[in-house]
Parts: structure tokens; C-alpha cells; sequence
């Protein structure tokens, strides 16, 4: 599939706010764990950037099938250059950091302006992504949209999971202020190509003008009389849940029990990011060998080993390799999830329904977080410090174990019924 034109530049603005968020992905939770050592407070930080998919996916759907699309990623993308510029200089006032203590923060200014920061770049995100997969099926045929969707996320990878943490490792060793500068001029260069792209991509709206409260029940009846997709939202929910709960105790168990200084922790996601990058490249070629539903259900159960794989890796080649797999599988099961709706919903509802979905499959990351900070918190005591922050991941990976099984024999049965159209229309 040829890339140009209006997808090629829509690609390379995604490409670089995902250069951000990678960046950010380490910066977030490492300036924390500068601040603080507890666990809760150092999950407070992800909480707010994950929080936002629970409060704001539904309003977020019915603006993106009001608005033009193009016109809200571009506005969104400026709001987060704003909240990186603040949170830089706020950090830059604050130096030189005291040392961080077991409770409480060392630096009141610092932390509430990464707080403040993250809260208001979850919020942009929210209404940024939405709009974003629901404006892809304007640019391409969607018989294309698994080629689409996985050149883009590779892309995003290359930037999110590749090289952004690993800049983001490198910056962070000259100084704490400078990924988020570097992230507030990322997010403005992404704005610009954005503004290029022409086109027209709002949505067609029936002639009878409607409440959003109509609207919103519009797009629920639909979810609701499509089971595939309600199934697809949930597993991708818990997936998301458990891969949160990992993600914040893994920051404490590389410093603490692992040894790794921040460059080597961006290098292991760096790895994750190639297995990424390989997923989303062949995900298209799997569904085609395997067909959706038999992908969905492998790479579902290779995920859930994944996890456990996580938790037992021994040291920092171990857990490379174990996040490269971890990724893969996860960006190929996205493959299926994503295409199948955006070929599924029609456009004048896919930002409803992309919403609603969203909000079953991203709502469920703040919990993760929030569950990972306590069962730390709670389980040191009990058990040594080291075995409370393996904890979450044997949560995780058990959980997420579980899922599988129980929705093994679901997923196949759904795919092979296929979407049933809304009420009315069979």
C-alpha cells in the first residue's frame, strides 16, 4: 500500500505526537518517582493521564460527529503543547529537586504542575484519538484499513515505543525539564502538518436537528445490537486494565529490585517497540492466513503468557525479550479489534460508537493503575518490598489468564455471526 498525500502527512502528525507520548512515557513516571516514593503517589501521576477515558470518551464521541475532525486533532494537538510548555517551566523553577521521601513529595510546585499537566494532556488525548481513528476511514478505501491502521501504528511505534523513550531516557539524563520542552515543540510540529491535510471531514448529520442526548442513544443502540463489538471492548478493557497495573509497578521494580538506570529501561521498551512495529506490519498478512477470529483468539492467550513472562524475567535482556513478544501480539490483536469496527460503524456514527467502545476498552486503565498502587502499597508488610512490587504482575498475568479463557469460545462464535446490523434496519 502506497502511503501519500493527505495520509502521508495525517501518518507523520501522528508519528510525532507518538514521538511524544514515548518521550513523555518514561518522563511521566520517572520525574515522579524523583518526587516520591510512594507508590499511590507515584500512580497519581498515571491516573490522571489514563483518568480522562473514563470522564470524557462519550462527550468526545459526540463532538467528533458534530465537528470537523481535522479541525479538533489540530486544536487538541496545540492544548498539548500548552501543558508541556507549563509542566517545563514549572520543573525548571523547581530545581534543583530535594531528595525524594518514602511519603509525601519533595517538591509541592513540581508535582502539582506534573499533575496539572497530565490531567489536561489525558483530556486532549482523548478527544485527539477519537477523532483521530474515526477521520482514518476518510482517507483510504476500507477495504485497505488493516494496511492503513498498521502502517500508522507502526509509525506511532516507531515514535512511541522506539525511539521516544529511549529520547526521552537520553533528555532525561541531561535534565528533567527537557522532555517536556522537547514534547511542547513536538505536539506544535504535529499541529502544523495537521493544518495541511485538505479536505473536508465532517461527519454527515441527519437534516432533523437532535438533542446529544438522542444522539448518544443513537450510537448505544448501535454498540449494543453488534455483540462482536461489545466483546472486542471488553477484553481490550481488561487487557488494558492488567497492562496498567503492570506498567506502573514496573517502574519501581527496575530501579529497585532489577538495578536499571532510566537509558536501559528505555531500551527495553525500545525492544517492545520493534515487536510493535512487527505486529502491526504483519497483522494484516495474519488475519489473511488465520482470518480475525482465530487471530483475535491467539493473539489474546500469547498476551496473557506474556505477562506472566514479565514478572519472571530475571534480568534486563529477559524482560526485553518478553515485552517484544508482549507488544507484538498486542498490536496485532488492535489489527482486528480496530479494522473490524471502523469497517463495522458508519461514519455518520463513528464517533459515537468509537467513543462508547473506548470508554469499556480505555475506561478500565485508570482502575489498573489505581489497583496497582494499592496492592503495592498494601502487600509491603506482608511480604518483602521486593515481592510487593512483583505482585501486580502475577495479578496480571493470572487475570489476564483467566479473561482468555472465558472469552475463547465467545470470540469465535461472534466472528462467525459476524456484526449484526442495528434494530430496524435487518
Amino acid at each position: 500500500m502506497k502511503v501519500t498525500g493527505p495520509l502521508a502527512r495525517f501518518i507523520a502528525a501522528s508519528g510525532l505526537t507518538n514521538l511524544g507520548d514515548g518521550i513523555a512515557t518514561l518522563a511521566w513516571a520517572w520525574v515522579a518517582s524523583l518526587l516520591t516514593r510512594d507508590p499511590l503517589l507515584v500512580a497519581a501521576v498515571a491516573v490522571a493521564l489514563r483518568l480522562p477515558w473514563a470522564l470524557f470518551a462519550i462527550p468526545a464521541g459526540i463532538v467528533a460527529d458534530r465537528t470537523d475532525r481535522r479541525r479538533l486533532i489540530l486544536a487538541m494537538d496545540l492544548v498539548r503543547a500548552a501543558a508541556f510548555a507549563g509542566a517545563s517551566l514549572a520543573l525548571m523553577a523547581s530545581l534543583p529537586l530535594p531528595e525524594a521521601p518514602a511519603s509525601g513529595v519533595s517538591s509541592p510546585l513540581a508535582f502539582t504542575a506534573l499533575l496539572t499537566a497530565a490531567l489536561a494532556v489525558g483530556v486532549a488525548e482523548v478527544f485527539r484519538d477519537n477523532a483521530a481513528q474515526t477521520m482514518l476511514p476518510a482517507l483510504v478505501p476500507h477495504d485497505r484499513l488493516e494496511e492503513a491502521n498498521g502502517r500508522l501504528w507502526s509509525v506511532e511505534l516507531i515514535g512511541n515505543t522506539l525511539v521516544g523513550p529511549a529520547l526521552g531516557a537520553a533528555l532525561l539524563g541531561l535534565s528533567i525539564v527537557l522532555p517536556f520542552g522537547t514534547n511542547a515543540l513536538a505536539y506544535a510540529l504535529a499541529a502544523l502538518l495537521v493544518a495541511s491535510v485538505a479536505g473536508g471531514f465532517r461527519p454527515a448529520r441527519s437534516p432533523v436537528a437532535r438533542g446529544w442526548k438522542l444522539e448518544l442513544a443513537e450510537g448505544w443502540h448501535f454498540l449494543r445490537d453488534a455483540p462482536l463489538l461489545r466483546l472486542l471492548a471488553w477484553i481490550t478493557g481488561f487487557w488494558n486494565l492488567f497492562h496498567q497495573m503492570m506498567i506502573v509497578a514496573l517502574i519501581l521494580h527496575v530501579q529497585e529490585n532489577l538495578g536499571l538506570s532510566a537509558q536501559l529501561y528505555g531500551l527495553i521498551l525500545a525492544f517492545g517497540a520493534v515487536g510493535g512495529i512487527l505486529g502491526g506490519l504483519m497483522g494484516g498478512r495474519i488475519v489473511r492466513a488465520l482470518g480475525p477470529g482465530r487471530t483475535a483468539q491467539v493473539m489474546m492467550l500469547i498476551s496473557a503468557l506474556a505477562f506472566l513472562g514479565v514478572g519472571l524475567a530475571p534480568n534486563g535482556w529477559v524482560l526485553a525479550a518478553m515485552f517484544f513478544v508482549f507488544e507484538a501480539t498486542g498490536y496485532a490483536w488492535n489489527t482486528v479489534s480496530v479494522a473490524t469496527r471502523q469497517r463495522a460503524i458508519p461514519d455518520r456514527l463513528l464517533g459515537r460508537v468509537n467513543s462508547l467502545y473506548r470508554l469499556l476498552a480505555w475506561g478500565m486503565m485508570p482502575l489498573g493503575l489505581g489497583l496497582s498502587g494499592l496492592i503495592m502499597r498494601f502487600a509491603e508488610g506482608p511480604l518483602s518490598r521486593s515481592l510487593a512490587l512483583q505482585l501486580p504482575f502475577w495479578v496480571a498475568g493470572f487475570g489476564f489468564l483467566l479473561v482468555a479463557g472465558l472469552s475463547w469460545h465467545a470470540l469465535a462464535r461472534r466472528f462467525a455471526e459476524g456484526i449484526a446490523p442495528p434494530r430496524g434496519q435487518r
